[in-house]
């Protein structure tokens, strides 16, 4: 199978798994958009040139779209490089034990908080060890390699800071992994707590076993990793690749059938790709829990990228840095970016005429 659009093929074999009531709105609205992106059911522009006419069908933008969210992933990642000054950078990855996945997974309405918990731990840990405030740019994952849920937090900090009090750059910071390791575990664990006792949370175990098993997750060690990174570019890049679009590449599908799916992963325990399959039913549900909710952002700012602090110290610390701060870029169009990114001008038609504007369609009812 090396179908063009497999998730667009699934998606639409397998509608009687996912539109149905009990399915999350956002779910719905999104997976009906991946089916439709591209289509006559929402519309499109119509270009002509002497002799050729051509249909630019309308994209559907959705977070949950292979294509989609490849172009908003260049232009946000084109926003942030002119937006980060040039300094050195450390990633740090906050995760929590496997048994509490299954709290946060059934307690949506958590997972905005977990941003700001990790954001809050290193902001506290670097102001009282340096005395500075740093960028921080966090972006949050629902996933592992084989799509399981598994809610973890990628961090970009800046590996230097401020300090207000002498209004001087301080550089560079070093991250103590235990230190950090065991802000986070308390922050985590003390908000749960706080959620059983406020009794917004929902669980199969009682309340009493829910403070069990808090107290031990609270008592081991807990995973965390930091690595340094030498230009904004290599988190972006990164973090480029998951934030606005499915949890799985195009080219991992291997095989897609009436009942079973198969894509490839990477295993790190034996090092090496490994073939994972899914039945249709199981894949799409997989895949329907990373779907955000509607108005939750995959990626937050906090510490001086927050935006009311970016608003009054951007231009000041560019300064301090010596650095010119640059303006914001200007918005590729979608011909823009086909011809910066695939060198393939879409307004020329096969006779290399331009092509221009004519009028638009409206959608089509399936």
């Amino acid at each position: 199978m090396r179908d063009k659009q497999p998730l667009k093929q699934i998606l639409a074999g397998a509608r009687s798994h996912w539109d149905r009531a009990v399915t999350r709105p956002a779910v719905r609205q999104n997976f009906e958009k991946v089916i439709n992106c591209r289509t006559p059911a929402l519309g499109a522009e119509v270009y002509a040139s002497e002799t050729e006419e051509k249909l630019v069908y309308h994209t559907c933008k959705s977070r949950a779209c292979p294509s989609c969210g490849h172009r908003a992933t260049e232009l946000w990642q084109r926003e942030q490089w002119a937006a980060l000054p040039n300094i050195p950078y450390s990633g740090i990855v906050l995760t929590m034990p496997d048994r509490l996945w299954p709290i946060f997974q059934q307690n949506r309405h958590l997972l905005h908080d977990l941003a700001a918990l990790g954001a809050a731990v290193i902001q506290q840990w670097v102001k009282a060890r340096y005395g500075v405030r740093v960028l921080v740019m966090v972006v949050q994952h629902t996933f592992g390699r084989r799509l399981n849920f598994n809610p973890h937090l990628h961090i970009l900090v800046s590996a230097g800071g401020l300090q207000e009090s002498k209004g001087c750059w301080i550089a560079p910071l070093r991250f103590e992994k235990d230190a950090l390791m065991h802000m986070w575990r308390y922050a985590v664990i003390t908000y749960l707590r706080e959620v059983v006792k406020a009794k917004v949370l929902t669980s199969e175990w009682s309340s009493e076993e829910l403070q069990a098993v808090l107290t031990t997750q609270y008592e081991r060690w807990w995973n965390i990793d930091i690595d340094h990174f030498k230009s904004k570019w290599q988190f972006l890049r990164y973090a480029g690749r998951y934030i606005r679009r499915p949890p799985i590449a195009q080219h991992r599908f291997e095989e897609i059938t009436d009942r079973e799916v198969q894509f490839w992963r990477k295993d790190l325990k034996q090092k090496r790709r490994v073939l994972t399959r899914y039945s249709i039913e199981e894949f799409v549900a997989t895949l329907a829990e990373h779907v955000p909710d509607h108005y939750r952002h995959a990626i937050r700012y906090f510490g001086l990228l927050a935006p009311g602090s970016k608003r009054q110290t951007s231009a000041a610390l560019f300064a301090l840095l010596g650095q010119e701060k640059r303006p914001r870029p200007s918005r590729l169009s979608w011909a823009n970016s086909l011809r910066k990114h695939f060198g393939v001008d879409p307004l020329v038609d096969s006779g290399g005429r331009s092509m221009h504007w004519i009028g638009r369609t409206d959608p089509v009812a399936a």
